[in-house]
């Protein structure tokens, strides 16, 4: 049994990890779908009320409302599975949350990139909500929430400043055979990566 999480700031990358798993048939628990489902429980615009929502459940339920919610779901997909990714852990409460429940079963992998690169790529996707959040707006929410601190938590990070396939490639690599399996090169570390210097600040910005 792998439990496999991501985490990383807006535009990272961390979401080619799940299209990477959903490809090789690895089922995919998405924490951000809790929060979407909550807004629609709630009568809200997911798109326009994303960050409100996962403040609120957390400030209503405990910091580990989110990862809470999520475990019934992974614990449910690894009955068919040996290996389960969870797409978009945001804080360290969440990682304990996930040790506690998994054990050694479970890793967590960092997709990082700098600011600059990951704005580029949020403008390109146009798909982002920008005109009522900034991207540093919502790094500054995401930071707020303890990102950082599970970032900086991450068992393997990779660095996600070259092509689309090479993401995928070494996201492959992890799915399939496990952080264990991986060697570090210029893409995977154990300690830095891009912006990790400035992490512990919690400034606006940061990567």
């Amino acid at each position: 049994m792998r439990v496999i999480g991501t985490v990383g700031l807006a535009g990272s990358g961390k979401g080619e990890f799940a299209e990477v798993a959903r490809e090789a048939g690895v089922p995919v628990v998405t924490m951000g779908d809790v929060i979407r489902a909550e807004c629609r429980d709630r009568g809200l615009d997911p798109a326009d009320h994303h960050g409100e929502v996962a403040q609120a459940l957390r400030a209503e339920n405990g910091p580990a409302a989110i990862a809470e919610r999520s475990l019934p779901l992974i614990r449910e997909a690894l009955e068919e599975s040996d290996v389960v990714l969870v797409d978009g852990l945001r804080s360290d409460v969440e990682v304990d949350a996930f040790e506690d429940a998994f054990g050694d079963a479970f890793s967590l992998v960092s997709v990082e990139a700098p600011y600059d690169v990951r704005e580029e790529r949020i403008t390109d996707r146009g798909r982002d909500n920008t005109d009522r959040e900034t991207l540093a707006e919502r790094d500054a929410r995401e930071l707020g929430f303890g990102m950082g601190r599970a970032m900086d938590r991450a068992d393997l990070v990779v660095e996600n400043v070259d092509s689309l396939e090479r993401l995928r490639e070494r996201a492959r690599t992890v799915i399939e055979e496990g952080i264990d399996a991986v060697e570090p090169d210029d893409g995977f570390d154990w300690r830095e990566s891009p912006g990790a210097e400035e992490r512990p600040s919690g400034e606006v910005g940061e990567s």
